[in-house]
């Protein structure tokens, strides 16, 4: 008999089973989302401590407003209304390198400058290993993941919050602790003070929670998605996918290519 294992979920006729538990009787109702999330893909239960962490990361990368993924979306939505999916896909396949991806990439980042390394016991130990990897990243023309937001020119508000969040529940572990040394001293190496985003706060939180690095982007998206539900919630009610497209459709002016 041929069988495919899986730790998930697995049904009969008469029950429902998830993560080796009986989805009716031990976990609905009695399981939030978020720490579900967290289960399916740790396949161990978040602490309490871990919860209030990951939700709160779910909660910064929710919604930013009229971000090019929710433009995306409502515009999807606008030219096929009859297709939800489709809008919601639209919206999730832009999370990208520059918006939303920069979690993965700076939880990855982070968590390559740290592993197999014995690590720092103090502040001055931090920075000087921060200082090595930006010093890397510049020598290589590469940016620092996490350094910098078109928005928040000073200090992304989400940052503090998060770090202070771990910091109480005892979960402020190596990836945040170089993320911070990072801000303290990259402006020696790039001759510029820039904020520590909070797409980047949010990946090295993720990986201090022992979540696969390889898949940060996918809890990115997770919370996206509610986000852009409510975009398209909004665009039912009070829709601007039309005059978006109008202006930019009204205001094309033709360029001769080889001018």
């Amino acid at each position: 008999m041929t069988t495919f294992p899986t730790s998930l979920g697995t049904s009969t006729a008469d029950e429902i089973r998830l993560l080796g538990q009986d989805l009716t009787a031990d976990l609905m109702g009695k399981v939030g989302f978020g720490e579900l999330a967290f289960w399916l893909v740790a396949l161990r239960r978040p602490t309490p401590s871990e919860t209030r962490l990951f939700e709160a990361v779910l909660v910064a990368l929710a919604d930013h407003g009229f971000t090019p993924t929710a433009i995306a979306a409502r515009l999807t939505y606008l030219s096929a209304p009859d297709s939800l999916q489709g809008a919601l896909a639209a919206g999730l396949l832009g999370g990208g390198s520059r918006f939303l991806g920069v979690t993965e990439d700076c939880g990855m980042f982070l968590h390559r400058a740290i592993e197999g390394r014995e690590l720092p016991t103090d502040d001055a130990g931090w920075d000087a290993l921060a200082l090595e990897v930006v010093q890397q990243a510049k020598a290589g023309s590469k940016f620092v993941p996490g350094l910098g937001h078109p928005v928040h020119k000073v200090q992304d508000p989400r940052t503090p919050v998060l770090i202070g969040i771990a910091d109480e529940e005892g979960l402020l572990g190596p990836h945040l602790l170089l993320f911070q040394a990072i801000g303290r001293v990259h402006e020696q190496v790039l001759g510029r003070k820039l904020p520590l985003n909070g797409a980047g706060v949010c990946g090295a939180a993720l990986a201090d929670l022992g979540l696969p690095v390889e898949l940060l982007r996918g809890f990115a998206l997770l919370a996206r998605a509610a986000g852009l539900l409510g975009q398209l919630a909004e665009e039912r009610r009070r829709p601007i996918g039309m005059d978006a497209y109008l202006t930019v459709d009204r205001n094309a002016v033709y360029v001769d290519p080889t001018g």
